[in-house]
Parts: C-alpha cells; structure tokens; sequence
C-alpha cells in the first residue's frame, strides 16, 4: 500500500507513536484499575482546595473561551518572579511550549543536543520538525552540561536540552553549574532549560532568571508541585523578544478557561505550596526507606518522585515494573542504558506509598525468578 500523499513526506516517515503509554491504556489493556498511581510524576496529594474552588466557579463560564493573552496569570506570575510579564508566554503545559519552540527553532535539518535517556517528549517535537538529535550519555545519572555544550559547538546546535532537576533520574545541578553552561552557549543556540521540577528542589538549585540574556529560555510549569497535571498551564521565561515570537505561531485559543483560573488561585496559595513540598519530602523518605528494606538504592532525588537502583539491567527493572503493575501499582522507569537499572516512583498519599510498600517484595521475587 503506498503512503497517503496528503502526508507530508516528513510526516510519513514518521511512527504513529506516544512518548508515554498512558496508566488509562495500561489500565484498559489490562482490564482493570490500578490502586496506586505512581508512575507519571503527578501530585497525588491534589492542588489547593482553593485552585479547585476556583476552577469549580469557572465551570458555569466554560462557554466563554479563555483569554487568549492569560493577562490575569500572567500578571500574577509577573510580580511571583519579580520580571515583566512580556518575559512569560503561558501555554498548554511545558509540553505544548516545547512544541511551539521547536516549530520557532527547527527546520528539517538543523542540529539539536539533549541527553540520551531525557525527556521523550521534547525529542518527539524535534522530530516532528525535521530536527537532527544529537543524544549524549549521561554522567554517572547526572545529565552532563559540559559534554552538552561541547558537542552543540561541534555540530552547531540551535537547541540545547537539559532539566534541573532531571527526569528521569530526579538528580539536579546547582545554580552555579548550569550557570557555567549558560555562559558557555555557543554563538547562535539557545540552552532549553526545563524546571518542571524546581519547586521540589534545594535552594541553590536555579540560577537567577535574567529576562536579558537572549541564550535560554526557562520552562516552569502547574503539573507538579502545584498538583494541575491535567489543567495543562505550563509557562516560559525569556526575552521579550523570544516570548513575543510565540505570537507568531501558537495556537492563542488553546488554554483552558477553568485552568486559568486554577492556576491562578494555586499561585496566589503559596501556604499550600510550602505543605506539600513538605510532604513530598517525606514521602520521599519514605520510599527511600521501602527501598533500603527490599536491599535496593534509592538516589538521592530533588524531584516529586525517586529513582530506585535494582541492582541488575534493565531486562530486570522492566519485570518488576510488570510483576507491580499485575498487583495494581503503577510506576516507570528510565529507557536508556544504563539508567534502566532503576525503577522510578512517584510520592503519593499515604494508602498507595503503604501498597507499593507491600507488593514490592512480592514483585522482586517474582522478577527473579
């Protein structure tokens, strides 16, 4: 059968694939719900009573479309960061930015640098684009901002990736390392610095945010520790002139309304913020304690969940990523070698931590044999 000739001839060299299979076809797969969700970094513990009350209110507005500029969030974000709010585009998740960047940035061709292992979603947008990906290992389970620079000036990179803190791994740099990477960007490349997960992080983790500097742009996003995965409000940093080219191109009735306004009430309830960093902490210590009693390594994470060493390859992470998925507990683990060593979980509410506590064993024995 040949190709359809509608698509474009990038298009149809192109897989129809996801960079996630999603717990809900697992779960449909599978024929049943899994009991612990632990394995797509969401906030278990939920967002403010107060994003939701707002988002409750929004509902009977929902036949208005959403503010195309997001001027109230955007306001708010403004004066949260101390910038302008022409440095802050919001948009449908950190996701839905990367792929207006990468549509910015990429014509079938042009050189981008990440890690091999990092996030697949910015990948999948560098190839829906044309985009040549140029993968590095990492350091030890640090992505590594040298190697990264290095091998942008070699091949004349337009984009270079990297998360602090990082995903999969949930290791971080300090401020003044990615600091060093920023001032090292190549002439005509811009460092894609993704911080989905700082607020998880220690202090000294992110550099100052300098709207001035034409060589990053900065992602943040509500997904994480302000528990919105599924409102999509995710948000850039970075000159007005790069935050204005957004314009250009994005799709500006793509927010949602009650999402707006979600977001809006979370940021405004920073005492929640600083309750569920704490209780992420010591979930957190919890699983690390859970791992220690099976005779596995967690590492040390600066993120909503933790990576877990299970000692063998990955053939063996994968069984027990299976053997927890049979008794209804959820998880991932890294793709690449030779991080998928690990299983990754995420904290979550009391209940599923106590679950993952008691199906691990069963499922390590399982694994082994």
């Amino acid at each position: 059968m040949k190709t359809d000739p509608r698509l474009t001839p990038l298009a149809a060299t192109l897989p129809a694939s996801v960079p996630f299979i999603g717990p809900e076809a697992q779960e449909r797969a599978n024929g049943r719900a899994f009991d612990a969700r632990l394995g797509a970094n969401e906030l278990g513990l939920g967002p403010s009573p107060r994003a939701i009350k707002a988002m409750q209110a929004e509902a009977s507005e929902i036949w208005k479309y959403a503010d195309p500029e997001s001027h109230d969030l955007r306001q708010a974000l403004a004066a949260h960061h101390n910038i302008l709010s022409e440095n802050i585009m919001i948009g449908e998740g950190i996701d839905g930015l990367l792929c207006y960047l990468v549509r910015l940035f990429i014509r079938e061709g042009d050189a981008v640098v990440t890690s091999d292992g990092a996030y697949p979603t910015f990948n999948y947008h560098v190839a829906g684009f044309g985009g040549v990906l140029h993968k590095l290992p990492y350091s030890g389970d640090f992505e590594d901002p040298i190697a990264l620079i290095e091998k942008a000036r070699e091949v004349g990179a337009k984009l270079i990736y990297i998360a602090n803190p990082d995903n999969p791994m949930g290791t971080w740099h300090s401020a003044e390392t990615i600091q060093n990477m920023i001032d090292a960007v190549p002439e005509g490349a811009l460092l894609v610095l993704d911080e989905a997960y700082i607020e998880f992080a220690p202090k000294g983790t992110a550099p100052a945010i300098d709207v001035n500097d034409p060589r990053i742009i900065r992602f943040r996003t509500f997904s994480k520790a302000y528990g919105m995965a599924g409102a999509r409000v995710g948000y850039g940093i970075s000159t007005s002139d790069i935050i204005m080219a957004f314009n250009k191109i994005r799709n500006h009735f793509g927010m949602n309304r009650a999402a707006q306004a979600g977001a809006l009430a979370a940021l405004q309830d920073q005492a929640y913020l600083n309750e569920t960093l704490q209780n992420i902490e010591r979930a957190r210590i919890r699983i690390t304690e859970i791992a220690q009693k099976n005779g596995l390594t967690a590492l040390a994470s600066a993120t909503n969940f933790v990576a877990i060493d299970c000692g063998q390859d990955g053939a063996f992470a994968a069984r027990i990523v299976t053997e927890l998925g049979k008794r209804g507990v959820f998880i991932r683990m890294p793709f690449a070698t030779p991080q998928n060593r690990c299983i990754r979980v995420s904290t979550g509410p009391k209940a599923e931590m106590d679950l993952f506590a008691e199906m691990l064993p069963e499922a390590l024995k399982a694994a082994k044999s």
